[in-house]
């Protein structure tokens, strides 16, 4: 997708960090290990075995800095930090203004682009996590280098929109967790129809949804922030979702399928509620009213 060249852009939703060399990995429990299976199957590497030990890791996260640089559409067309800015900022001000029409009350949330390692209030994170969110202090969490994993590792086509798919899926965990969705969910079970697959495919059915209301999403000025979006952007943004999906990393990683295992969802599967959130918005991603999402 492509930003409006002259679309005032709010970077406030996203910070960047530098390198961290005094990380606290551990901590953060249940919570962390969401992130953290989320990174392990995106990774075809387990990462779990974070989780227990170490230091709590709530404490001194260091602060970030503001991209300043990133105020036009302009920006965020030249550079992937301001994309991610651009995006966020369009993000926010759709689920501002959709969440009350479901019914539901919206806290809005913040991203945070590091380098490398940093602290979060769900443990230590590095850039072999992968993207992540944190459900303990509502933030997500991106080392940029994963982009170039994305195409050159997993495969995907790449372009704006499969990076902007990335930052949208993550959102919808953040509205997965203030609105109550991730209650009482039982994400130790694994398998196609397991609620932590449930969960990944909803969130990737908000993404799809918050794409296909995005060339009409207006910023404080009343200019919409993206032109509207193109086949061929579609197919990248599938392209990373289904790079992405359970079965595809197995096969590459391990040179076979193993269905019971799953958390996260076939590539069909991904690409499946993606496309029904864009076609049907947030109101028909209810992936765990269906026998088998």
């Amino acid at each position: 997708m492509t930003f409006n060249d002259n679309a005032r852009i709010n970077p406030g939703k996203v910070s960047r960090r530098g390198r961290n060399t005094g990380i606290a990995v551990g901590g953060g429990g249940s919570l962390l290990v969401i992130g953290l299976i989320i990174a392990s199957q995106v990774l075809g590497v387990d990462l779990t075995g974070l989780v227990g030990g170490g230091t709590t890791g709530g404490g001194g996260q260091e602060q970030g800095q503001p991209l300043s640089e990133c105020t036009t559409g302009e920006a965020a067309n030249n550079s992937i930090n301001c994309r991610i800015a651009a995006a966020a900022d369009s993000l926010d001000t759709y689920w501002e203004s959709e969440l009350p029409t479901l019914g539901q009350t919206y806290r809005t949330t913040n991203v945070v682009l590091f380098s490398g390692q940093t602290n979060t209030g769900c443990g230590g994170a590095t850039s072999a996590t992968g993207p992540f969110y944190c459900p303990a202090d509502e933030r997500i969490y991106v080392d940029t280098a994963f982009y170039d994993d994305l195409r050159s590792r997993f495969g995907s086509s790449g372009g704006p929109l499969a990076e902007m798919y990335v930052i949208a899926h993550e959102w919808g965990h953040h509205i997965q967790n203030s609105t109550g969705i991730m209650e009482g969910l039982d994400r130790q079970t694994t398998g196609p129809s397991s609620d932590s697959v449930r969960l990944e495919l909803q969130a990737d059915c908000f993404a799809g949804a918050w794409v296909g209301a995005a060339s009409t999403i207006k910023n404080d000025d009343g200019v919409v922030f993206l032109d509207p979006v193109t086949e061929a952007q579609i197919a990248d943004a599938l392209s990373a979702a289904s790079a992405v999906g359970d079965d595809r990393i197995q096969q590459s990683t391990q040179g076979q399928v193993t269905p019971e295992s799953w958390t996260h969802g076939s590539s069909e599967k991904r690409q499946q509620w993606f496309m029904t959130g864009l076609n049907g918005g947030p109101g028909a991603c209810n992936t765990f009213e269906v026998a088998t999402p």
